[in-house]
């Protein structure tokens, strides 16, 4: 994996204003790919999960509790994404523990739109 392209995509989560933007990088460059798949373990994160909830529960104006999101880290990057399934929608996470924040994009499942939201976490107190 070319870990310039992984580098660049924590540049954009930080700067990049138009959100699809960074998305878009992280579908060309990631996603799909098995050489970066392979990288990482399946793992259970409650915040995350948490987040994913709160979020949810904005864009669709309800609670969720299911949203059968798989995640996957790559705990050599300090780096989270996964797919998940919402109300008939589908969307994706990514997230840098590193920088503790993250993107979330949900399609609208009827049409072309996305909706798209930057997050960040609570830092750690050590």
């Amino acid at each position: 994996m070319k870990i310039d392209r992984l580098l660049k995509l924590k540049q954009k989560l930080v700067t990049e204003k138009d959100l699809s933007k960074i998305w878009l990088y992280y579908m060309d460059h990631f996603a799909d790919h098995a050489e970066f798949t392979n990288l990482g373990q399946p793992i259970k994160h409650e915040l995350l999960s948490s987040i994913l909830q709160q979020i949810c529960k904005q864009l669709f104006g309800k609670t969720i509790t299911n949203t059968n999101l798989l995640l996957i880290q790559i705990e050599r990057y300090k780096f989270l994404h996964g797919p998940f399934h919402v109300e008939g929608c589908i969307g994706g996470i990514i997230y840098f523990e590193d920088i503790k924040t993250g993107l979330l994009a949900v399609s609208s499942g009827t049409s072309d739109l996305v909706k798209y939201s930057r997050f960040a976490t609570p830092p750690d107190n050590n």
